[in-house]
């Protein structure tokens, strides 16, 4: 059947193009018309796919050369052209080869004065136009001269013919060659004025379609340099600008409203950002002949083109990443299999012999109280901040045969006769939160401060003054609510600065000490040991109060309908209305005396402090800011993380702030992400809680561009907004806005300190030992847990040595702060007295970087350390002096394999900015090989798929994380990452990265939420669950560990299930 309807159709077609009688050729195009006018598009296909466009092309050829021209045949040939061609790709090619570009032309000439006529040779010639090369062809002809007669002056006679000859012209324009010939022709003005026209007299709104076809055509000019220029020397901007203001209340306008905004960012004249240079504020000397990067090359799509801008296509997919996935994958056999080689002389591994003390440990403490124990009893312990080890260090003189002094290292615990602090079950809800019992927070204290004590003797120089910035000149409610009795204190020194014996004592005394695992003291102990390129001599309050989560989760934020439109016309009115904008500079880290803060009327900013970024604050208008980012230290690029200090706000006011000079193309900000802020005095009164906040968020492309001059040689370059508006609290009040919920080295620092305070030493096997020095002179922790063994009886302490190891590494990325609260939350879960918990440190040791590159965190960086590197795309070949922290992390894991103890999983934690949930990134080389479409031969490939039962485990049991957003893929750009090489050269078959959003949820228990600090932490404590389930199911278990872990999981199962029906209740509420 299907082949007598396919011989029939070519009957037709084949008689249509020789037969010369008019009534077979009629009936022929009528069938043609009945057959291509009923269903759907795949008719035209199947008749293209036959030869149809050539059949009507050549009948239309034949039938337009007859004199005179028969109109009854030409008419039903140029409608099915028109419907045939919308659907052929290669119709403009074939309309070339058939020589009809100017059979089509002269017809529609010759029938300017018969509009019926022409507007069907008007459909074919748009058909045309839609190949650029025929196009151009046309252009050349004088098509664009013919229909500028057909469509001025301004007329509403013939308005369907007008409407085809502009859609026409559309399409012609897209051609450049064309768009110039327009250009310096002067049409671009006569379409504006015809544009005005017909904005002005369409009052009911009835020829929208030729309105917006007349903005296409302008869009079109405005792809080229001479285009744009043209338009703004005729005052186009003005002239859209205008016109566009009348439409904004009329949503059946949004056509015309959307067009408009694209030719207004469009041909917005470019200009650098307002600093001299856009690489960072900071610089740091690199040892030896080491040079900081060099200055970034655009990527192709950074460079300015002619061509169609990527504009809002980009907001119809949040995972823009996936497109691009395959075309980056790995399809080379070799170089996916696992190669177990060393990068360094094997020699070297043994100085690593002294991070593994678990393997030598003669648990002498076992047999009788430990001298710790009974030190720690009088309290004359000092908290073990130094190793007692070789700590190397970037500058470290190697030589090949050193070995490190493989020394004890000092253990901490709490008096034994204290009682064990309480972590809660791991059927954490949302309700329910684990508080610090501190009931000895007094010897914690002393012991700090006995320590701060400790160091200033030892290194002066390690140690700075530290405080709080001045309060506020009108601190009533400071007066009020902290230390009405002791006002003098809150008032400023002359130099500007609290004294070191006003402020903090004061608030030291106010603190409630009720935020789990957090002490000012403590985070004051170890901010004064930072090692900061600028110097840092001011406490961030949020870091120094702490930070308690709330006891919700806020949904992601609608985005409001048009807000994006919205800002790019607020963007264009300040071209066009210079008179509005203020322009003043309120604060600028390269030239502090340029900025004038406390003016009257204006915010007053500061990012001096640990992991602070804000380099220029620019007054646009009273309640709107322009924002600049620093880059990371020794480079140029990578703006995304922010962390500032803003006050002398107003009640209620809509602040707007605008940070221009991000560079991703995309953002989690236009899908319901929003910023976090913290206020100082919710905090005093009782509710220190970073909050998300902002509204009219929205994340596009500007007019801002790297100039050579500032970007030292780099041109093209262009950046992107991100604007929200926020109402503060509180007048007069202090507050700080951040891209997510910060977490300092400084506050990971004191964390440590305070769960090694409070562990239970006869149950947790705790060290805490330096891995390295990083190359600004900070210390780089490295952390060992277990299960101390039962006792020193052969079995048990056999049993101990024998444990698998998980290592465990985060935030290489400094501003994937969200990283550290997942650590946070494994952190606190592994140490904790769950018996989960014990039973997971009886089935491994975790060998644990809780941070990986503390420079970047602590200099404010978004991804990089001081060496301007991405530490995650250094493991391949990591150096010693200038990525220590990878190359000693390196170094530790290729001895554990060289001993024959490879971690059975290795994972890195991460944060992702582009997609939501957590998920995990694996390494497959049969997925990898499927997915870019090679044949796999299964008898010479083979691959143990147990790297994904632990992503299935975690689909299970945690919350926020989705399997389906999970990757096992290997691309070639991630081949220097620790993810690929741990897999690779450490034979690591469970090797992960796990990213967490820094958005929300589009699935399970927390889909529509965005995720907080509890979500973040609970996540890391989901982790090690899986991790236990991962043993049960992967190893070989003792009987009594089975029966222990199958009651400890079904009461875990039983409790989780009551918590989300639970929360599922409150939800609805």
């Amino acid at each position: 059947m299907a082949e007598q309807e396919a011989s029939g159709l070519q009957v037709l077609l084949s008689t249509l193009q020789t037969s010369r009688d008019k009534d077979v050729i009629l009936n022929i195009l009528s069938v043609l018309t009945d057959l291509l006018s009923l269903g759907s598009g795949r008719r035209i296909h199947y008749v293209i796919s036959k030869g149809g466009s050539e059949a009507l092309l050549q009948a239309f050829a034949a039938a337009a050369r007859t004199e005179p021209p028969d109109h009854s045949t030409l008419l039903p040939l140029l409608r099915l052209l028109a419907r045939v061609g919308q659907r052929d790709r290669k119709f403009g090619l074939k309309v070339q080869k058939a020589e009809a570009t100017d059979i089509i032309l002269s017809l529609a000439r010759r029938n300017l004065g018969h509009h019926l006529h022409l507007t069907h040779c008007l459909w074919v010639l748009r058909v045309c136009a839609s190949n650029v090369t025929t196009g151009t062809t046309l252009g050349i002809n004088g098509a664009m001269e013919l229909l500028f007669k057909v469509i001025t002056p301004y007329s509403k006679r013939n308005v369907r013919t007008v409407r085809a000859a502009i859609e026409a012209l559309a399409a012609l324009l897209k051609s450049k060659s064309n768009s110039r010939q327009a250009v310096n022709r002067g049409y671009l003005g006569g379409l504006l004025r015809l544009y005005q026209d017909w904005h002005h007299n369409d009052v009911s709104n009835n020829y929208i379609y030729i309105r917006r076809g007349l903005l296409l055509c302008l869009k079109h000019i405005a792809n080229i340099q001479l285009g744009r220029e043209t338009f703004l020397g005729s005052r186009g901007m003005e002239i859209l600008f205008t016109s566009v203001q009348d439409c904004l209340s009329c949503k059946n306008l949004d056509p015309i409203i959307t067009t408009v905004t694209q030719i207004l960012r469009k041909c917005y004249p470019k200009e650098p950002l307002p600093v001299a240079t856009v690489r960072s504020s900071y610089s740091f000397p690199l040892p030896g002949n080491a040079k900081a990067e060099p200055p970034c090359e655009g990527s192709e799509r950074d460079y300015e083109s002619d061509g169609e801008e990527e504009a809002e296509k980009d907001l119809d997919n949040e995972d823009v990443e996936s497109k691009e996935e395959d075309y980056d994958l790995e399809i080379d056999v070799n170089k996916l299999r696992p190669r177990p080689v060393f990068d360094r002389p094997e020699e070297e591994l043994g100085q690593y012999e002294a991070m593994c003390p678990e393997l030598s440990h003669n648990f002498q403490e076992l047999e009788s109280d430990s001298e710790e124990e009974k030190s720690l009893e009088h309290g004359t312990e000092s908290l073990p901040f130094m190793p007692s080890h070789f700590i190397p260090s970037a500058t470290s003189v190697k030589h090949p045969n050193y070995r490190w002094r493989n020394q004890s290292v000092t253990e901490m615990g709490p008096d034994p006769g204290e009682k064990d602090f309480k972590v809660p079950l791991q059927s954490w809800t949302k309700r329910d939160r684990c508080r610090w019992d501190q009931t000895d927070e007094k010897r914690d204290i002393a012991e700090a401060a006995q320590d701060a004590d400790y160091y200033e003797e030892e290194d002066p120089a390690r140690t700075h003054v530290l405080a709080l910035r001045p309060l506020p000149k009108d601190a009533a409610w400071y007066k009020k609510m902290v230390y009405p009795e002791c006002e003098a204190l809150i008032n400023p020194s002359p130099g500007g600065r609290l004294e070191s014996s006003g402020i903090e004592t004061q608030l030291l005394e106010k603190h409630q000490g009720d935020i789990p695992f957090h002490s000012p003291r403590f985070y004051i102990a170890r901010a004064k040991r930072v090692k900061s390129i600028p110097d840092y001599r001011d406490l961030s309050f949020p870091d120094f109060w702490g930070h308690q989560p709330p006891p919700y989760s806020k949904p992601m934020l609608e985005r409001k309908y048009g807000v994006q439109r919205d800002k790019v016309l607020d963007d264009v009115r300040r071209l066009i209305q210079p008179g509005d904008v203020i322009g003043r500079i309120v604060f600028d880290l390269d030239e502090p005396s340029r900025s004038s803060p406390g003016a009257p009327g204006c915010l007053t900013f500061f990012s001096k402090f640990e992991s602070g970024n804000l380099r220029k604050a620019i007054q646009v208008r009273e309640f709107e800011y322009d924002l600049i980012m620093n880059a990371d230290v020794n480079s140029n690029q990578h703006h995304q993380w922010f962390y500032f200090e803003v006050r002398d706000m107003k009640l209620a006011a809509p602040y707007r702030f605008n940070i221009i000079n991000c560079e991703k193309f995309n953002s989690q900000f236009n899908y319901g992400m929003q910023l976090v802020m913290y206020s100082v005095k919710e905090a005093l009164q009782g509710r220190p809680c970073w909050l998300r906040a902002g509204h009219d968020i929205c994340y596009y492309k500007n007019h801002y561009c790297c100039s050579a001059a500032a970007g030292e040689g780099v041109r093209g370059k262009f950046y992107y907004t991100l604007t929200f508006s926020v109402k503060f609290p509180h007048k007069d009040d202090v507050c700080y806005l951040a891209y997510h919920y910060p977490y300092t080295y400084s506050t990971m620092m004191s964390h440590l300190d305070i769960l090694e305070q409070n562990r239970n030493p006869k149950k947790v096997y705790w060290r805490q030992q330096t891995l390295c020095q990083t190359l600004g002179g900070n210390l780089c922790p490295l952390l060992t847990i277990t299960a101390m063994p039962e006792s020193k009886k052969r079995d048990d302490l056999e049993q101990f040595y024998n444990r698998p190891y998980v290592f465990l590494v985060a935030r290489v990325h400094p501003g994937e702060s969200n990283a550290s609260w997942v650590m946070k939350g494994t952190l606190e879960f592994l140490v904790s007295s769950d018996p989960i918990a014990d039973l997971l440190r009886k089935c491994f040791i975790f060998k644990i970087v809780p941070m990986l590159n503390p420079d970047g965190v602590i200099n404010g960086n978004h991804r990089c350390s001081l060496s301007g590197d991405d530490l995650n795309r250094q493991w391949l070949t990591p150096s010693s002096q200038l990525h220590p922290t990878i190359y000693h992390t390196k170094g530790l894991l290729y001895y554990l394999r060289s001993i024959g103890r490879a971690p059975l999983v290795f994972c890195d934690y991460h944060g992702h900015s582009q997609k939501k949930n957590v998920f995990l990134y694996g390494c497959s080389i049969k997925e990898t090989l499927w997915q870019a479409g090679c044949m796999v031969d299964t008898s010479v490939i083979t691959e143990d798929v147990g790297y994904r039962t632990l992503p299935k485990i975690l689909d299970k049991v945690a919350p926020a994380f989705v399997m389906n957003s999970c990757s096992f893929l290997v691309e070639k750009s991630r081949e220097s990452t620790a993810r690929v090489v741990v897999w690779k050269e450490m034979g690591v078959l469970r090797s992960y990265t796990m990213e967490s959003t820094y958005c929300g949820c589009s699935h399970g228990l927390y889909k529509g939420l965005q995720l907080g600090t509890q979500e973040l932490e609970e996540t890391g404590s989901k982790f090690c669950l899986g991790l236990l389930i991962l043993h049960l199911k992967s190893l070989p278990c003792s009987e009594k560990v089975m029966a222990q872990a199958t009651l400890l999981l079904d009461l875990e199962e039983e409790i989780t299930d009551r918590a989300q029906r639970y929360f599922q209740i409150v939800s609805l509420f």
